[in-house]
């Protein structure tokens, strides 16, 4: 029975070895119960947006004056804003531009930080000087105060313009992250034996750099998504983000400040927040799960 036993642990050992990095960090990802129920939240929330026309009737950015801050009532189940536009109707549209504001901003930074911080990383010397000092000269001031600044100079803010400020000004830590990556990669052995047998800059990049940079990549990606949906709510809810009427959940608290509408009408400022809180708790979970897959030993479950 012993011997017998001792053979199945050097089987699954073997087998565990034989896996690939990423089968063995797909199998921790799906062990980490909150990653996993983070998924099921962020998977409805996507669901609702893109099935607002199905889920509701009512126009979100239409209003009605005679139905200014209506009650909860069948028709309008979550009741109706100072402008008599139904609040159900506008939670769920605003999902679409919350979340895609949130996925297309963490989407342009991440390209702007993964190019900036890989060309870094892997040329170094005069190259990875002027980067890192670009990336000094953003950091230097407050993102919120550059990216306000911003907004305040144009005209008019739509959601590529807002997505594009949020990227420009957000770029220079993930540069960092990647251009340490690559550091600590750039003088591994298999690189230098890439290198040796003439393997080009873009072949080394994507088929040696990229791949075992994935991780951390991906990770703070993730965690990059919360953090976009937080700064469009912010700047929303203070004016200067995606312009009214399109509805998003940062302008429809903006629009429950009224110190009577909080008090009465809870159903106008309760949902929202909700949904931006419970949407940043899941894309957080399913950022701690990329975590504790990709870097088995931070993980202490």
């Amino acid at each position: 029975m012993k011997a017998n036993s001792t053979e199945d642990i050097q089987v699954s050992l073997t087998q565990k070895h034989n896996q690939s990095p990423f089968t063995l960090a797909r199998k921790r990802f799906f062990k980490n119960k909150l990653a996993l129920a983070g998924i099921v939240v962020l998977v409805i929330f996507i669901l609702a947006a893109l099935f607002a026309p199905i889920l509701t009737e009512h126009d979100p950015t239409k209003g009605d004056l005679m139905l200014i801050e209506k009650p909860p009532s069948a028709d309008h189940i979550l009741g109706t804003d100072g402008s008599g536009r139904d609040n159900f109707a506008r939670l769920i549209y605003g999902a679409r531009i919350s979340l895609t504001v949130g996925f297309s901003a963490m989407l342009f930074t991440l390209i702007i930080g993964v190019v900036t911080g890989a060309v870094a990383g892997y040329y170094g010397g005069k190259v990875d000087n002027m980067i890192m000092r670009a990336a000094d000269l953003v950091l230097a001031l407050p993102f919120l105060v550059l990216a306000l600044t911003i907004i305040a100079i144009l005209e008019k803010v739509t959601v590529g313009i807002f997505v594009t400020v949020i990227a420009i000004t957000a770029w220079p830590t993930l540069t960092r992250i990647v251009r340490g990556t690559f550091l600590s990669l750039r003088e591994q052995e298999f690189i230098l034996g890439a290198r040796a047998i003439g393997a080009n800059d873009l072949r080394i990049i994507f088929k040696h750099f990229i791949p075992n940079a994935i991780g951390p990549i991906i990770v703070n990606a993730t965690l990059l998504m919360a953090t976009m949906i937080i700064v469009e709510s912010g700047l929303s809810f203070i004016g200067m983000g995606i312009p009214q009427p399109t509805p998003t959940w940062g302008n429809m608290i903006s629009e429950a400040q009224n110190i009577r509408i909080l008090r009465d009408h809870p159903e106008a400022w309760i949902p929202p927040g909700l949904a931006i809180l419970l949407t940043v708790l899941a894309i957080n979970f399913i950022g701690d799960g990329l975590r504790d897959a990709f870097d088995p030993k931070s993980n202490r479950r």
